[in-house]
């Protein structure tokens, strides 16, 4: 009677533990327990001089003849912050360039200046030289010739002024720098930083 009793009491037990376990436990459409208690991943810290070596290596693989050109240039820029002692001696001049500062451009690594000046000649000659004969007439006529340069004028980067003079201001494809040019002879057309406050085009206002 005892022994009847003892295994009928065990398998009680052992059925109530079963149950007790099972409380608690979600269980996903596949079958498995899901976990109470994820641990999130985190992100990689992004490789800057990587990124920028790849847009180099998509711009040379754009315009080969600039890359050849500038190949072996350094890529490291120039040391020598600007100091107060710089800056004019006279308050009046002071002044005025400590409120135009905006206006400074980053500077340019000798590899960047190298690709800017390659392309400023570039266009130039594709503009009819420094006498502009034969440049185009509009802001259409001379967006379509930058773009079949491969350059990617957006809006605003071509324009006319109010007497008919165009001008533009260009982002290199991939790699920068800036490229402005204004066709009123006598033509210019020069490559350089982008600008303190950010972007191709100068900004205006100041403080």
């Amino acid at each position: 009677m005892t022994s009847r009793t003892t295994t009928a009491g065990a398998v009680l037990f052992t059925a109530g533990l079963l149950a007790l376990t099972a409380c608690g436990t979600t269980v996903s459409g596949s079958g498995a327990a899901a976990d109470p208690s994820p641990v999130p991943t985190t992100g990689q810290t992004p490789d800057h001089a990587a990124q920028a070596a790849a847009a180099v290596a998509r711009h040379d693989k754009l315009f080969p003849e600039v890359a050849e050109l500038c190949r072996g240039k350094a890529t490291a820029a120039p040391t020598g912050p600007a100091t107060p002692g710089e800056l004019p001696t006279d308050p009046e001049a002071r002044k005025y360039a400590e409120n135009h500062a905006y206006k400074n451009e980053a500077t340019l690594t000798p590899a960047a200046k190298c690709r800017g000046d390659a392309h400023a000649a570039r266009i130039r000659k594709a503009l009819g030289g420094s006498d502009g004969k034969g440049a185009p007439k509009s802001t259409e006529e001379l967006s379509g010739l930058l773009t079949g340069m491969g350059y990617k004028p957006e809006a605003g980067d071509v324009y006319a002024s109010s007497t008919g003079n165009l001008s533009f201001v260009l982002s290199i494809p991939e790699s920068g720098p800036c490229v402005t040019g204004h066709l009123t002879p006598p033509m210019s057309v020069k490559a350089h930083g982008v600008y303190m406050e950010g972007g191709c085009h100068e900004p205006r206002g100041g403080h």
